[in-house]
């Protein structure tokens, strides 16, 4: 009988000795992936904060040659935002309030956070006509649509009550009623990570990362005579924009964009157009004003939209080496947030080990205490 005590008092000593030890295990796989990845934040810093001195110095040597057309490119967007403000009871006029009269504020609300902004404002496009075609193409519902980075900043604004309905006091409708922009109807909310981007590559050492969708040809293999290219190449992203707008890498064109242009035509003018009528798929407008939505489905007349892309401020025309240069900063600093983000998680994950660790420490010391007699002294980590 006390052999089969013994006995048992081994195994169940063993059973608690190898827990403590694969829950040690763990407790180590975990440091170390800190260290990395704490080493990794490290190096990510110092290289962006090298790569910002060096930035730094090349922007300000070519800024004198461009104070022009970014002047003219501010006033452009600031006669998109005043367009925006006289949409009072938009989500977009009240973003644009918040963020030009009340910016310290309202940067501090985590809702802000994740708007990246209208997508009037997101895109820019130099040529009036073609601006006010693809703005209008678009509608002003979708010009003045909100984007969020992911669905959990949609789900911030706007909340409901038990029976369905939209509490006003909180999300985007409290912040309009406490500016006194109370939000009125219903507005469209574009969340960049639910989008499907463009599958494809890119045009080859294309600063602005043009989308490499291949030309539109006629049941001859012939090109449509007039075509001018695809509308979501025709619209100038900020650089900032162009990498790493989602949290898994993307940028606006092939997301965005995309997602709004698909693969619409360009065309000189209706007669072009409606002689490529027979590979034309996702629509297509013509510089004359034609315009057809989608397949078979033609919009007449002309319309005037008051919000439009702003003009670009000529970074276009700066050199490969600079765009290079704002990417890669873009890229580092996008790894960093990673970083960070994975360090988070492996925090939470040894500090579960640990208390699971202390709980099984605690059952052997209180098994050893019972059975002394029959199990030696366990090795700690």
């Amino acid at each position: 009988m006390q052999n089969g005590n013994a006995e048992a008092a081994v195994y169940n000593s063993k059973k608690l000795e190898d827990a403590m030890h694969e829950t040690g295990l763990k407790l180590k796989h975990h440091e170390e992936n800190i260290i990395f990845l704490k080493a990794q934040k490290n190096g990510l810093d110092n290289s962006i904060l090298d790569m910002q001195v060096a930035f730094g110095k090349y922007h300000t040597a070519g800024k004198s040659g461009s104070e022009n057309e970014e002047l003219s490119h501010v006033r452009s967007e600031e006669e998109t935002i005043e367009h925006i403000l006289k949409h009072e009871k938009s989500a977009a006029g009240i973003w644009c309030q918040l963020k030009t009269h009340h910016g310290t504020q309202a940067s501090h609300l985590p809702m802000m956070k994740d708007i990246l902004g209208v997508v009037a404002m997101l895109g820019n496009v130099d040529d009036d006509n073609l601006n006010r075609l693809l703005s209008d193409y678009l509608g002003l519902e979708t010009m003045l649509a909100i984007v969020c980075k992911t669905y959990d900043g949609i789900k911030s604004l706007e909340t409901y009550d038990k029976e369905g309905h939209v509490n006003k006091t909180l999300g985007l409708h409290g912040l309009g009623a406490s500016i006194q922009r109370p939000l009125d109807g219903r507005f469209l909310v574009i969340c960049l990570e639910k989008l499907r981007p463009y599958p494809d590559d890119f045009i080859d050492d294309d600063p602005q990362r043009r989308l490499d969708i291949p030309k539109p040809r006629l049941p001859n293999g012939e090109s449509p005579p007039g075509f001018l290219g695809f509308a979501v190449n025709m619209v100038n992203i900020d650089s900032v924009n162009l990498y790493c707008a989602t949290s898994t890498g993307y940028g606006l064109r092939e997301t965005l964009f995309y997602s709004l242009f698909s693969r619409l035509h360009v065309y000189k003018t209706r007669e072009d157009m409606l002689q490529a009528l027979p590979c034309i798929r996702h629509g297509a407008i013509s510089l004359d004003g034609g315009m057809i939505k989608h397949n078979g489905v033609f919009s007449l007349g002309k319309r005037e939209i008051d919000v439009k892309f702003p003009k670009s401020s000529g970074r276009s025309s700066l050199p490969q080496n600079y765009f290079e240069m704002e990417r890669q900063i873009k890229e580092m600093k996008w790894k960093k947030e990673r970083a960070v983000e994975d360090m988070q998680r492996e925090q939470a994950l040894l500090d579960h080990a640990r208390f699971n660790f202390d709980i099984k420490k605690q059952e052997y010391l209180k098994f050893l205490a019972q059975s002394s007699s029959y199990a030696t002294q366990p090795n700690f980590r």
